[in-house]
């Protein structure tokens, strides 16, 4: 398990920046260590575990860019057309066996080996064929035209993929491209997911009248795992101290980390602050974040523990800005910044400074072309509604205190954030 002192979280003082908050968190916690081989297509979305260096050159060899004919740039005329015979046909998955005579062409097609001497290569689009079977080549075309040479695209020993690197499908394509067949990656970190409080139900159970389904929890495993978590669900706790504490002393140290909403305030009915200080530590973090200001880090044996506001999008944003890239540090993996994209403000808002704001709004396209970011229309944090409703979030910083229409906003996909 990683592992974390009793004192690496301890802060107390005024509202932390999310930025000084993640910056001690993710520079604390300890990397997973162990490792595992795994075929090619199964490393898609996991972290590599060292650096790898291409053992060839990409391309592997000089080839053609195009359909079309080869020739030596150096036969060819300072000015007007020339005619060249046409010797030999080059295939892509064949070679040429001769050179390319003086003076003529060699057919050839996309991906083929350039034929020796050749460096040149016309578009079959751009030349005409004669009566006589000689092909006509237009004047103007420059040296080196439409060929693509040996590790144009990488080098020999160039390193290609760093370790950390949470693989995507383009990372798997380049390591295909090296021949290979597996790869060595980290493994999953294990997180221990729960939630807590009578008021809950499970969805498929029976829910009496003051009771809601629990919603949180389902939406923060489907989140983890899309950061290829191993996902622990510990369902929902009673709201009782001792059996609370009890199971999570047990459940820290098979995993390497523990994620809960809600019950880590300071009220008398938040039994998670207490359960967790009875074994372990917690310093609530008063982060300057709205939504979810209330964000709870602590440590219990060693493994971190974070808890979440219980409205579900304050979970949804800190887990975004919070839990992301906690987890992107205990798995090895490299910092993956969020950078907000500029959009243009369709709507006015006013805020506190010093606080970082998510406001969710949908895009639209302007009559002049551009994207604009249109408001939800409601607030609240605990509108479910309003994250499937929108196309992310507009991200206000903390020197911002009020939005005017027109005015340049950061855009967050929600297809970006996991």
């Amino acid at each position: 398990m990683a592992q974390l002192s009793d004192d690496c979280f301890a802060f107390g003082g005024p509202l932390m920046s999310i930025d000084d908050a993640v910056g001690i968190i993710t520079a604390k916690v300890s990397a997973v260590t162990e490792t595992e081989t795994l075929p090619l297509i199964a490393a898609d979305g996991r972290i590599l575990a060292g650096d790898i260096a291409a053992p060839l050159p990409l391309p592997p060899f000089t080839n053609s860019a195009v359909d079309g004919y080869a020739v030596r740039a150096s036969d060819l005329p300072a000015e007007g057309e020339a005619t060249f015979v046409v010797t030999g046909r080059v295939p892509a998955g064949s070679a040429a066996a001769t050179p390319v005579p003086a003076a003529h062409a060699v057919r050839i097609f996309t991906g083929a080996p350039m034929p020796g001497g050749a460096d040149t290569v016309f578009m079959q689009e751009d030349v005409r064929v004669d009566e006589d079977g000689r092909v006509v080549l237009p004047a103007g075309l420059k040296p080196g035209a439409n060929v693509r040479p040996a590790g144009e695209d990488m080098a020999n020993g160039v390193v290609a993929l760093r370790a950390g690197q949470r693989m995507r499908p383009q990372h798997v394509a380049v390591a295909a491209a090296f021949g290979l067949t597996s790869l060595a990656v980290r493994r999953r970190i294990r997180v221990a997911v729960f939630s807590t409080g009578d008021e809950l139900a499970s969805p498929g159970a029976s829910r009496a009248p003051a009771q809601l389904y629990d919603s949180n929890r389902f939406m923060l495993m489907a989140m983890l795992k899309r950061l290829g978590c191993g996902v622990s669900d510990l369902g929902i706790f009673s709201d009782e101290r001792a059996p609370l504490a009890a199971s999570l002393r047990e459940v820290a140290s098979q995993h390497d980390l523990l994620l809960t909403t809600g019950g880590v305030s300071t009220g008398e009915e938040d039994h998670v602050k207490a359960a967790v200080e009875s074994v372990g530590s917690l310093v609530l973090w008063r982060m300057a974040i709205k939504p979810g200001r209330p964000v709870a880090m602590g440590i219990i044996s060693g493994t971190p523990f974070i808890g979440l506001p219980g409205n579900p999008v304050a979970s949804f944003v800190t887990f975004v800005h919070v839990v992301r890239p906690t987890v992107l540090a205990l798995a090895g993996a490299l910092p993956e910044a969020l950078t907000p994209k500029p959009v243009r403000a369709a709507f006015s808002y006013k805020k506190k400074a010093g606080r970082r704001e998510y406001v969710r709004v949908s895009l639209r396209s302007a009559a002049d072309g551009s994207f604009e970011a249109v408001k939800f229309p409601r607030e609240g944090a605990g509108l479910l509604s309003s994250l499937i409703e929108t196309d992310g979030l507009a991200e206000l910083g903390e020197d911002i205190t009020k939005v005017e229409p027109g005015q340049s906003v950061g855009f967050l996909s929600y297809a970006e954030l996991i």
